[in-house]
């Protein structure tokens, strides 16, 4: 197989849901957000694994997603949060999904579905998706009373939840999360207005779950967090503070040494000579690229872990080859394990480093490593 793969946790999956759950408390629950692969580290492992610790909702983009999860043996509930598209409705009814809605055609789109049914339940159930600032998905505001309206006459269609997304939790004295908190609220007074109890509240994203208790109500969807990364609290002077949360990080990514190179100073490294030794260094070549996921952004700026070291990445990163300069680590040699992600001793990159370094965010990094990248999965 070829070196480079990537380690998966599951005991600190399952801790680090437990940590949470002990955080928002026995009357909140927790819907484990596993869409995008389970954030690069494998939905069906995870989400088993996560079932197996007691969570009971998974939080999915799209209906293939939710397919996956059902054809895993999954048997929790699981929340489609982008809803589905046309066509797909037979396949939510049929497989007990639960489907956001927020436009008349998705009400009608269901109706037909469950007309259909031999045995379709009495009330299938549906959360409803708000729009409290973001200009994404979501019932306007001057919209809902007519989409009330709409859901009433849809009497085989139950609204369970209503549900709306933070713009910038993260962000603790900004006043953004707040109006939009403020007008989920109104959202909320219009909806009992119309007749309607739903189950289910919910607005809190990992940084909120952390940071925002006020937020919690009684349905709360961490994603980023389930791995290991606890989103620091922000000010609008930019200074941050630590969350307070203790997760522990889930996947680490790795390598191995394939060829070691001796070279002078002088020496051009990679395509277009991108990087110039300045010294005699040793080089070793990792079979790892930006086809795997690993940014080019990196090239030249990015470091690695070899024999509890750090080692810089030198040249431009290319598809399938990266270079790094192992001078200073002693020892080195071919078949040595390299970490890009993960810790060894007093060592650690992680995601938070690379989104550093790419001016971009952790969750990009863990999604963006590539499926011949092959998971293995540790208890």
């Amino acid at each position: 197989m070829r070196p480079t793969w990537a380690e998966v946790s599951l005991g600190a999956l399952r801790g680090n849901f437990r940590v949470l759950q002990q955080h928002v408390g026995s009357e909140v629950t927790v819907c484990a957000i596993v869409k995008a692969d389970a954030y690069g580290h494998g939905v069906v492992e995870c989400a088993r694994a996560l079932e197996q610790e007691g969570a009971t909702w998974f939080g999915v983009t799209s209906t293939d997603e939710g397919l996956a999860l059902r054809e895993a043996g999954v048997r929790g509930r699981i929340l489609l949060m982008s809803g589905f598209w046309r066509g797909e409705q037979e396949d939510v009814v049929l497989h007990q999904l639960t489907p956001t809605v927020w436009e008349w055609w998705q009400v009608g789109a269901l109706e037909a579905a469950l007309n259909k049914m031999d045995a379709a339940p009495r009330s299938f159930p549906v959360h409803v998706k708000v729009d409290t600032g973001m200009a994404r998905l979501g019932v306007p505001e001057n919209y809902m009373r007519l989409f009330m309206n709409r859901l009433q006459a849809a009497t085989a269609i139950g609204l369970e939840g209503v549900f709306s997304h933070l713009a910038s939790a993260e962000v603790m004295d900004a006043t953004d999360a707040e109006q939009q908190a403020r007008r989920f609220e109104e959202f909320e007074r219009m909806v009992c207005q119309s007749g309607f109890a739903p189950t289910y509240l919910h607005i809190a994203n990992s940084v909120a779950v952390a940071g925002r208790p006020s937020l919690w109500r009684n349905f709360v969807r961490p994603g980023l967090a389930l791995y290991g990364y606890a989103p620091p609290f922000t000010w609008t002077d930019e200074h941050e503070t630590a969350n307070p949360l203790a997760l522990e990080r889930v996947l680490s990514w790795k390598t191995r040494i394939i060829s070691l190179k001796d070279v002078g100073a002088g020496q051009p490294v990679g395509y277009k000579g991108g990087y110039v030794t300045s010294r005699k260094s040793r080089l070793a070549v990792l079979p790892v690229g930006y086809a795997d996921g690993l940014s080019r952004h990196l090239s030249s700026r990015g470091r690695v872990i070899v024999r509890g070291r750090y080692a810089p990445m030198v040249g431009i990163i290319s598809m399938d080859i990266t270079v790094v300069d192992v001078t200073d680590a002693p020892g080195a040699c071919v078949g040595d394990e390299i970490i890009l992600l993960g810790s060894d001793g007093g060592a650690t990159v992680d995601a938070w480093e690379h989104a550093r370094l790419e001016a971009t965010i952790p969750y990009e990094v863990l999604c963006r490593i590539g499926a011949r990248v092959r998971r293995e999965y540790r208890p």
